[in-house]
Formats: structure tokens, sequence, C-alpha cells
């Protein structure tokens, strides 16, 4: 299996000023997606690309980009994708922050923390108050233990469990509606304008 190519944010720019632009397509939370995004972008989060990954995959018959924060979660759909076989895939370099880093436009909304920061809060939180409450119920250090060993292996796997599962709250799922058949209808009504104009 070939791995997807990336794009710094330059390149990105001049391919959206080209004839035939991509598809972007933001993997994000609905939360932090609705705070900032690149204009034109889908929004299309992980899991649920994760789990309907053989509906959304038909209509992605041009180039696709994938972002996300920083280029970790961008990479892991990239790799759903191409395991459907979907060779169209790259990735932005750096995200949405180098994007932005570059000065390019972008659409901004209600500002939430990002889905990293959250992790760090929770685990950071986790582990002081384990290690704090240890002193009077012996054996709880081994909470901060298991939460390091946690930390350890996401990054290891390039994966985190403790990030999927924050993603899936309320407060993380903004005001849109996001589901399989809405992204899968907004794919195709923006075929049917492409094609129409």
């Amino acid at each position: 299996m070939t791995t997807a190519s990336t794009l710094d944010a330059a390149a990105l720019r001049d391919r959206l000023d080209s004839p035939h632009p991509p598809r972007l397509i933001d993997v994000r939370t609905p939360a932090e997606f609705e705070s900032e995004h690149i204009p034109g972008a889908y929004n299309v989060p992980l899991d649920l690309l994760r789990e309907h990954r053989e509906d959304i995959v038909h209509q992605l018959d041009k180039d696709v980009v994938l972002i996300c924060r920083s280029g970790q979660r961008a990479t892991q759909a990239g790799e759903t994708l191409r395991r459907s076989h979907l060779a169209n895939v790259h990735i932005l370099d750096g995200g949405i922050t180098a994007w932005q880093r570059h000065g390019f436009t972008v659409t901004r909304g209600r500002r939430r923390w990002d889905i990293e920061r959250q992790v760090r809060l929770v685990a950071g939180l986790i582990v002081t108050l384990s290690v704090l409450a240890s002193v009077a119920v012996p054996g709880l250090q081994w909470v901060a233990f298991a939460i390091g060993a946690g930390l350890t292996f996401a990054a290891l796997t390039n994966s985190c469990a403790m990030g999927m599962a924050l993603s899936r709250l309320p407060y993380n799922r903004g005001g849109a509606t996001c589901d399989a058949q809405t992204i899968v209808s907004q794919l195709v009504a923006s075929d049917r304008s492409a094609r129409e104009s």
C-alpha cells in the first residue's frame, strides 16, 4: 500500500487557484471545524470517515486533500481511504496550523479547544489528582501509571483512545449536523454544482 503524498500550505493554495481544485476534507471534530477551517472544506470527522468510508469514498473521484490540526489525524484518514483503494489522497503538511502560519484565509466561528489540548488537560488532571490522592488512598498512583502508559502507546501507534473518546462528547460535536448521510449529500451536491458551472 502506498502512502499519501503531502502538500505544503503554499502548494495547496496554488492548487486551489487552479482550474481543477482538489476537494478539501477536514477530519477534525465538528466543534474544531466550526472554530476555524479553510474555506470550501467539508467536515468529515475521522471516526465517521472510518465507520462509513465506503459510502464516502464513492464521492471522492477527484484529488482529495485531508486536513486536521497538525497532520496526525489526516494521516490516519489517508490510511483509511487508501485501504478502500482511493489513490488520489494528499495530506496538508502541518495541517491548518501551517496554513494559518502562512497567513492564508480561514473561516472563523465559535472558538473551542482542539482535541490535542483537551487530551493534555484531561491526562494532566488525572495524573495530578491520582498522585495527590494516593497519599490518602494507597495504590491510586497506578492510575497515573496507566495514563502514562496509554500516552506512550498512543505516541507509538499514532492513535489516541482518549482523543477519540473526547471527540464524542457534545462539546466537540458543535452545532453542525455531522452524519454520513448529510456528508454524502453535501459531496453529491458539490459535484452536481461543479458540473453545472
